[in-house]
């Protein structure tokens, strides 16, 4: 029962934030729409539930750091991404090609059971899919000719690569942290 009252506090200290998070574009930004709302709410609710959950059942600081960063690099990639688009702008489907990329890291955190030596292959292989899709953006001239351009696609994906890798780094770092009674779990 304990659990439960926990979880539920936190859950509840998450829908909290997130409201007052909200209430800042309500005031300022009358132009959203409903939509812009529960999109912006579910998105924040959702990455902050989750790091509370992961970070709940993390033995170190560097695993919680991991968490951190790879949460929010996927949270700032969706934002970007559904805002104004990183390739051309949010309504070219080229950028359909960013599920993909959180798509690798999902699967690869379930994979790895978010253990610390498979998350890091799984934000290894996120920056690398990463990285894929500047490459082909850039190979068929994919938002060449729209902001933010060849450049701003470069240098945005790159700032994605640098986070997820710095995730992966962090994982990598957490799991030599392990007690050999951890690792022993690992396997």
């Amino acid at each position: 029962m304990r659990t439960y009252n926990t979880a539920y506090r936190f859950a509840v200290g998450v829908a909290l934030a997130t409201a007052f998070i909200l209430l800042i574009p309500l005031l300022a930004a009358p132009t959203w729409t409903l939509f812009d709302f529960v999109f912006a709410g579910a998105l924040i609710f959702g990455t902050g539930l989750t790091y509370v959950l992961a970070a709940r059942k993390a033995g170190n600081i560097a695993y919680r750091a991991a968490v951190g960063v790879a949460l929010a690099a996927a949270f700032i990639l969706v934002w970007v991404v559904g805002a104004v688009g990183i390739i051309g702008t949010e309504d070219d489907n080229a950028n359909l090609m960013y599920v993909g990329v959180l798509a690798v890291g999902i699967i690869g955190a379930i994979i790895a059971r978010f253990r610390p030596h498979g998350m890091a292959r799984a934000l290894f292989a996120t920056a690398l899919a990463q990285a894929l899709v500047a490459v082909i953006a850039l190979i068929f001239g994919l938002g060449s000719g729209s902001p933010p351009g060849v450049l701003g696609i470069l240098i945005l994906n790159g700032f994605f690569v640098a986070l997820f890798l710095g995730s992966a780094l962090l994982f990598r770092y957490a799991a030599r942290e392990q007690t050999p009674a951890d690792a022993g779990q690992e396997g």
